[in-house]
């Protein structure tokens, strides 16, 4: 498997991947917005040419928000998120970020299994912060991140 930088070439399948995971997906618009900004690192997972997940966060003051993190249906279960996530923590702790968060779905238990073993905890609730259907979210922080 191939981790590197997400590129505007890949957002077409990574468009894709975003529309079959979540029920309110981000735009390639969005997308690209993200990936130009100089705050913000995104990455894909490539397995056989194929573009198979991908994640990112938005850095400000030391801190990173991770946005979005997928990987595409047929390839889950495999440690493509756990090993695309190391990456992002390692990128993030190389541009002096310090602290990560993100919010998930309370009832999303894999990717809270997920974000424990990588070290984040849980911090707090959002309530309603999901819709489609309307969900709490936990809030998570992994701080520091080294």
């Amino acid at each position: 498997m191939l981790i590197r930088d997400m590129l505007e070439v890949d957002l077409d399948m990574v468009c894709k991947i975003e529309e079959e995971t979540f029920s309110d997906p981000w735009s390639k618009t969005s997308f690209l917005k993200s990936i130009s900004d100089a705050n913000n690192h995104y990455l894909v997972a490539i397995i056989d040419s194929k573009l198979v997940g991908y994640c990112g966060y938005y850095g400000v003051s030391g801190e990173g928000y991770i946005y979005n993190v997928a990987v595409d249906k047929d390839y889950r279960r495999q440690g493509i998120g756990y090993q695309m996530l190391v990456e992002l923590i390692k990128k993030a702790e190389a541009r002096g970020i310090t602290a990560l968060t993100l919010e998930v779905r309370q009832s999303n238990m894999a990717a809270i299994h997920l974000y424990k073993r990588l070290g984040f905890s849980q911090e707090g609730i959002r309530k309603d912060f999901y819709t489609k259907p309307i969900e709490d979210a936990i809030i998570m922080w992994r701080n520091p991140i080294q």
